[in-house]
């Protein structure tokens, strides 16, 4: 089994460029940071760097470890803090996948509740749209089709369906307008606000599709924020989820989608088994209240 201490050296070497930085980042001699590398290579059977003038190189198998044992040392860390957590007599430990706009919408909220009910409850929030992601989370907030069987050893409680709309520059024909038909915006620039393979981009191009039309996206933009600074400027339209729609500037307006309406539907996944069941709940019961339509 490899030794974690000596691939912890082994990446800040990486990291740092240098035998002698990596000895100065980690507070120890450049000796005993040489001794560590040795003792990796004896110890996998590995070339891991080779000289190049006055200093190292990685060899392409030091790259590959270097990847590979990314997840490892996430969940290192991870059982470092809940070292540090049960030493310090702290209660239990939470962590919730989440996405952006639910992030910005619901998190902080959730947060505030659970710190003051549960004082000694340490929260992690990680976004959960890294395909990376190499450890399970006690809840987990997923936009899935009605009816999508739960991941084993998770239970699925439903939060909301979550319908689009059109955010428009406020010079736009139809910025006032009570509601619009998606085809109404077929002769304008789009602006994608998620890559086009993810599952917001296909639930907007199907609807465009019953609509009788497919967008034609000027702009490729990677996330909501940006999208809605694109159409704030005036570079085009952009249809997304309303809970990423109601934080926006001046120049933006919203105006509702009527049917065919590209409609996401939001869950919580819960773990069966974990460390906090009390904070688990309490959670789930929460995020049910806060997802309830009218809820800010």
């Amino acid at each position: 089994m490899l030794d974690p201490h000596r691939l912890r050296v082994f990446r800040s070497v990486l990291a740092s460029g240098s035998v002698g930085a990596a000895a100065d980042n980690l507070k120890m001699s450049s000796s005993a940071v040489s001794q560590h590398l040795s003792a990796l290579q004896r110890e996998t059977g590995l070339t891991l760097f080779r000289r190049e003038g006055r200093g190292l190189a990685p060899t392409p198998a030091a790259l590959t470890l270097q990847a590979e044992s990314d997840g490892l040392m996430g969940m290192l860390a991870r059982l470092d803090s809940l070292v540090a957590d049960l030493r310090e007599g702290r209660s239990g430990r939470l962590t919730v996948g989440y996405f952006p706009s639910a992030g910005a919408e619901w998190m902080p909220q959730l947060a505030v509740r659970l710190t003051t009910e549960m004082p000694e409850l340490t929260l992690d929030f990680v976004l959960n749209d890294s395909p990376s992601r190499t450890y399970a989370p006690d809840l987990d907030i997923v936009v899935e089709p009605p009816g999508t069987p739960p991941r084993d050893g998770y239970r699925r409680t439903d939060l909301v369906s979550d319908a689009y709309v059109a955010m428009l520059h406020r010079d736009h024909p139809l910025a006032d307008a009570q509601s619009l038909h998606l085809a109404d915006l077929q002769e304008d620039r789009w602006i994608s606000n998620d890559p086009l393979r993810d599952i917001h981009t296909i639930l907007v191009n199907e609807a465009c599709a019953a609509a009788g039309f497919r967008p034609r996206y000027a702009v490729q933009a990677q996330d909501h924020h940006t999208a809605i600074a694109f159409v704030a400027a005036g570079v085009g339209v952009t249809v997304l989820p309303g809970l990423a729609s109601h934080v926006h500037p001046r120049d933006a307006v919203v105006v509702p989608i009527t049917a065919p309406t590209p409609i996401r539907h939001i869950s919580v996944l819960s773990r069966e088994r974990t460390a906090s069941p009390a904070a688990v709940e309490r959670a789930v019961e929460l995020l049910t209240m806060l997802a309830a339509p009218g809820t800010r």
